[in-house]
C-alpha cells in the first residue's frame, strides 16, 4: 500500500444522541454534547448531527431543533443538523419553519437529515402525533412537501414557510434499510445509512442508491455517508475497556431497559448471555475499536469496501475526557 493509499481523504463527522451518563444530569448531557461539538470543530470535522429520540431515559435529544440551535450558537463554522428529524412525527410545515429559522440565524451551516421511523415506541409515537394519521408510507410525499416549502417557487402558495421559503436548506435522507436508499437516489438527495446499529443492508442500500440516483438541483453527483461506532484510545486494551459502556448501552436497548450510559466493566461475559452477545456483536459489525493504528487499518478497509463519501461517527464513552480524546485520536488518523 502506497503512502497515498494509506491516507484517509474523506470527511469525518459526528452523530450525537446526547446520551445521559449514569449518575449525571440531563443538563450535563447537553453541555457535554456542546463540548464535543466545540472539540470536533477545532479538529476539523465537517458536521455535527443530533438525532431525534423520545421517551428514553438514556437520551435527551427529543427537542432536536432546540439542541441544534444551542450547538450552532456556541460554535463558529461546523455544520450542525439533524440525524435526523423523524418526519412522520411532524407536519412538514412545522419542520420547514423550524429549520428555516435555524438557517436564517446560522446561514450556510444547517443540515436537515430526515428519517421515516418514529424514533420511539408506537405508544409514544401516537402521543406525539395525536390525531395525525401519518405513517412511514407517507414519507415520500412529506419529503416533497418539505422541499416545496423551502423553494422560492412556493411564494405564490396559500401556505408558506416563513422563514424558510427560498432558503433551500439541504436535505439528507437517512435509512437502515433499502427503502430510503432508493428514494434518496430518485430524488437526487444525499444518503446516510445507519450502519452503526443496523449493518445488515448497508451494501445493498448503497448499491440501490447509486443505481437509482438522478441529479437534482441540490446534488449533481451521488453522495453517501455511513454511521459507524468508533472508540480510540492509546492502546487496544484501553479502547476495548472503554467500549464496554457502548456494549452495555446496546444491551439495555435489546432488554428494553434504556438506562443512562453506564461506566465500563472489565468483563462483558459476566453481564450478557451468549445469545445477547451474538446479537450485539451483529449490531456492532461496523464498529472500530482500538489504538490509532488498529482503527486506521479497519477504516481504510471499510472505506475501500463501501466507497462512501463521508464517515459519521457515534461514540458512546462514559467518561467525557476519554470521549473527547477518542475523537482527537481519530482526527490524528487522517494526518
Amino acid at each position: 500500500m502506497t503512502k497515498e493509499e494509506h491516507k484517509i481523504n474523506i470527511p469525518f463527522s459526528v452523530l450525537d444522541l446526547v446520551p445521559v451518563i449514569q449518575g449525571s444530569s440531563h443538563k450535563t448531557a447537553m453541555e457535554s454534547s456542546l463540548a464535543l461539538a466545540q472539540k470536533v470543530e477545532e479538529l476539523g470535522f465537517k458536521r455535527f448531527w443530533i438525532s431525534e429520540h423520545h421517551n428514553a431515559e438514556s437520551l435527551v435529544s427529543s427537542a432536536t431543533p432546540l439542541l441544534i440551535g444551542y450547538v450552532a450558537e456556541n460554535t463558529k463554522s461546523i455544520r450542525v443538523g439533524s440525524g435526523g428529524v423523524m418526519l412522520p412525527n411532524h407536519a412538514p410545515l412545522i419542520v420547514a419553519e423550524q429549520f428555516g429559522t435555524l438557517a436564517t440565524l446560522y446561514p450556510d451551516r444547517i443540515d436537515l437529515g430526515l428519517g421515516r421511523a418514529p424514533g420511539t415506541n408506537q405508544l409514544t409515537a401516537r402521543a406525539l402525533r395525536r390525531e395525525r394519521t401519518e405513517s412511514v408510507n407517507d414519507f415520500p410525499n412529506d419529503v416533497q412537501e418539505l422541499r416545496q416549502f423551502f423553494s422560492a417557487s412556493n411564494q405564490n402558495s396559500l401556505v408558506r414557510a416563513i422563514p424558510g421559503e427560498g432558503l433551500d436548506v439541504p436535505l439528507y435522507l437517512l435509512g437502515s434499510s433499502t427503502y430510503s436508499a432508493q428514494l434518496a437516489g430518485a430524488l437526487g438527495l444525499p444518503y446516510a445509512f445507519a450502519s452503526h446499529f443496523a449493518p445488515t443492508h448497508l451494501h445493498d442500500a448503497l448499491r440501490l442508491y447509486h443505481g437509482n440516483f438522478e441529479a437534482s438541483k441540490q446534488l449533481e453527483k451521488s453522495y453517501t455517508m455511513a454511521g459507524i461506532n468508533v472508540v480510540v484510545a492509546d492502546t487496544d486494551e484501553e479502547a476495548e475497556y472503554l467500549s464496554s459502556s457502548m456494549k452495555l448501552f446496546m444491551l439495555n436497548i435489546i432488554r428494553n431497559t434504556r438506562a443512562p450510559l453506564p461506566p465500563p466493566v472489565k468483563d462483558m461475559d459476566e453481564v450478557w448471555s451468549p445469545m445477547e452477545k451474538a446479537h450485539i456483536t451483529k449490531m456492532m459489525e461496523f464498529t472500530f475499536i482500538g489504538s490509532k493504528e488498529t482503527v486506521r487499518k479497519k477504516l481504510l478497509n471499510f472505506i475501500a469496501e463501501t466507497r462512501i463519501d463521508e464517515i459519521i461517527v457515534v461514540a458512546h464513552i462514559h467518561d467525557q475526557e476519554a470521549r473527547l480524546k477518542s475523537f482527537e485520536l481519530l482526527s490524528e488518523i487522517k494526518q
